[in-house]
């Protein structure tokens, strides 16, 4: 099984939001729709800016934990790196 470790963001240079999750277009849907009430709805964070997969869903834990304690701009840096325009991901990654 696959699992994702993905990053929205509210905008460029906007409030940002760490996941983990094993079905990303499923979870961008739930982001988007406000499934789950908690951070993310509440500072409608909703643009996947940046996705990266692992083969386990431990790898993908331990990963978004250590990104959580990142500073901001080093996360800001790690989307920028591949993702310069801040454009959503999620048109070419779930269509």
């Amino acid at each position: 099984m696959s699992a994702y470790v993905y990053i929205l963001a509210s905008g460029r240079n906007g409030t940002l939001y760490i996941g983990v999750t094993t079905s990303l277009p499923q979870r961008i849907h739930q982001h988007r729709q406000g499934y789950t009430p908690g951070f993310a709805s509440r500072y409608r964070v909703n643009l996947l800016v940046y996705a990266e997969a692992h083969e386990r869903i431990d790898e993908a834990i331990a990963r978004e934990k250590r990104l959580k304690t990142w500073k901001r701009s080093w996360k800001i840096d790690l989307i920028e790196a591949s993702n310069p325009e801040w454009q959503d991901l999620s048109a070419a990654m779930l269509l």
